[in-house]
C-alpha cells in the first residue's frame, strides 16, 4: 500500500522551538522517546503526508509501524503490550505526530486513549489479554463510538441501545464522525441498556449487521479515515461488555485522556507552522531584503513564539499533574481549548507570512489549518470547553 503514495523530495528538518529551555524539565527517557518518534516521523511519515492528504487516502500501512514504535497506548503496562510510560512521554509522542499531521495523531489518540484505555480501565482480565496486545502492536486497529448524528455535545441523549437475548445482546443504532472506523477491527461502543444506563461494548468487525461506511469529501483530516458505525440487530456476546463501565462517567474519562493528548498534539501543529514561517521569512526577499526584517513580520513571529512557550508550560505542568493523578477534567479542558486555539491562530498568521505559497502543498501550513478546524470541534468543542471551565469557576452548569 505504501507504493500508492508519492514521496516528497523535500527534507524534513524540523527542530522544535524551546525559548524557555523546557527541555531541562524533561527526563532523559522522555527526551529519548520524543526524539525517537521525531526521527520516525521524519523518515516514514513526512515524505508521504502531503500526497496522502491531497489524495484523501489514509496511509493504513503505517499502523503496524506506529505500533512497533510504541505510540499506541504507551502508558498501558508492558504486561498488556504497552510501554508503561508516563503521561509526559505520551504527550511528547502526540506532539511529534501532530507536528506532522493531525490525522496521524488522531489515529494514535483514538487507539491509545479511546480504545485501549477503556479496555484497560473497565475491561475484564480476559478482555485485556485478548485485545490490548494486538492493539498495542498495530496488528489490530480500533475506534470509539460515542458521538451520534443527533447527539454530539450532549452524549447523554444517545439513542443507540441494546437488549438482552440469552448469552448475547442485540445492538441497534448509529455513530457518526468516527476516526479509524472504515479500517477498524473493533469498536468500543457506548450504548444504553434496557434500564437506560450507558454501557461499553466491544464490537468486532465481521459481526453480522455491523457496518462502517467511510465519510468522503472532507476538507479536513484528509489523511485520516473517518466513518460511521451502523448497528442493525448486531448480536454481541455478553462477554464483550466492559464489566466496570457504568454510566456516562466512563466514556467521559476516556475523553479526558484523549483531550490531554490533543493539547500536546495541537502544540506540535503550532510549532511546525511557526518554524515554517520563520524559515520562509528569512529566505523570502521583497523590496530588496528578507521579509523577516520588517516589523510586522517580526511582530507575528514574536507573538507566535510567546503563545507556543505558554502552551509548552501549560501542557508540561498538566503532564506532571496527570502523572501524579491530580489532573482534573477542567484543567484538561483549559489546555485543549487554549492550545488548539493558539495553533489555529498561528497557522493563520503563518499562512499570511507565506503569502500565496501558503495555500500550496509545498508547505504544511494550509493542511495544518484545515486539520485544526476539526481538532477545535472534536473531543469537546471550543465553546463546550469554555463552559466546562465556567462551571468549575462558578459552580453553575450552564448547558443543562
Amino acid at each position: 500500500m505504501e507504493n500508492q503514495f508519492i514521496k516528497s523530495s523535500k527534507k524534513d528538518e524540523f527542530e522544535s522551538p524551546d525559548f524557555y529551555n523546557i527541555d531541562e524539565l524533561l527526563t532523559e527517557d522522555q527526551k529519548l522517546i520524543r526524539n525517537s518518534v521525531r526521527d520516525f516521523v521524519k523518515k516514514k511519515i513526512s515524505p508521504i503526508i502531503e500526497d496522502a492528504a491531497q489524495k484523501a487516502k489514509f496511509p493504513y500501512y503505517l499502523v503496524k509501524e506506529m505500533g512497533e514504535m510504541g505510540v499506541f497506548g504507551p502508558t498501558v503496562p508492558e504486561a498488556y503490550g504497552g510501554m508503561g510510560a508516563d503521561y509526559i512521554s505520551y504527550g511528547l509522542m502526540m506532539q511529534e505526530l501532530e507536528r506532522c499531521d493531525s490525522g496521524i495523531r488522531s489515529t494514535a489518540s483514538v487507539q491509545g486513549s479511546l480504545v485501549m484505555f477503556p479496555i484497560f480501565k473497565y475491561g475484564s482480565e480476559e478482555q485485556k489479554m485478548k485485545y490490548l496486545p494486538k492493539l498495542a502492536s498495530g496488528e489490530w486497529l480500533g475506534c470509539f463510538g460515542l458521538t451520534e448524528p443527533d447527539h454530539g455535545s450532549n452524549p447523554s441523549g444517545m439513542v443507540t441501545n441494546f437488549k438482552e437475548d440469552g448469552d448475547h445482546v442485540i445492538l441497534n443504532g448509529a455513530k457518526m464522525w468516527i476516526s479509524n472506523a472504515p479500517f477498524a477491527d473493533l469498536a468500543v461502543v457506548w450504548a444504553k441498556n434496557e434500564a437506560g444506563r450507558i454501557k461499553g461494548l466491544i464490537v468486532e468487525k465481521g459481526m453480522v449487521g455491523f457496518t462502517a461506511p467511510e465519510i468522503h469529501n472532507k476538507w479536513s483530516l484528509r489523511a485520516s479515515a473517518t466513518g460511521e458505525l451502523v448497528f442493525n440487530d448486531v448480536r454481541v456476546p455478553k462477554s464483550n461488555i466492559l464489566p466496570d463501565a457504568d454510566g456516562l462517567r466512563a466514556p467521559l474519562s476516556c475523553l479526558d485522556n484523549a483531550r490531554f493528548g490533543i493539547a500536546w498534539g495541537a502544540l506540535g501543529s503550532a510549532m511546525d507552522c511557526y518554524e515554517t514561517a520563520r524559515k520562509y521569512s528569512a529566505e523570502r526577499i521583497q523590496f530588496g531584503k528578507p521579509i523577516a526584517s520588517f516589523q510586522l513580520i517580526q511582530k507575528k513571529l514574536a507573538e507566535m513564539l510567546t503563545e507556543i512557550t505558554k502552551a509548552q508550560l501549560l501542557v508540561w505542568k498538566l503532564g506532571v499533574n496527570k502523572n501524579n493523578g491530580t489532573a482534573t477534567t477542567s484543567q484538561i479542558s483549559m489546555a485543549k481549548r487554549n492550545n488548539v486555539q493558539i495553533a489555529l491562530e498561528i497557522a493563520r498568521e503563518a499562512r499570511q507570512i507565506l503569502g500565496g505559497n501558503g495555500i500550496t502543498g509545498e508547505f504544511s501550513v494550509m493542511r495544518h489549518m484545515m486539520n485544526l478546524e476539526s481538532v477545535v470541534t472534536y473531543e469537546g468543542t471550543h465553546d463546550i470547553h469554555l463552559l466546562i471551565l465556567g462551571n468549575e469557576i462558578t459552580g453553575i452548569q450552564s448547558f443543562k
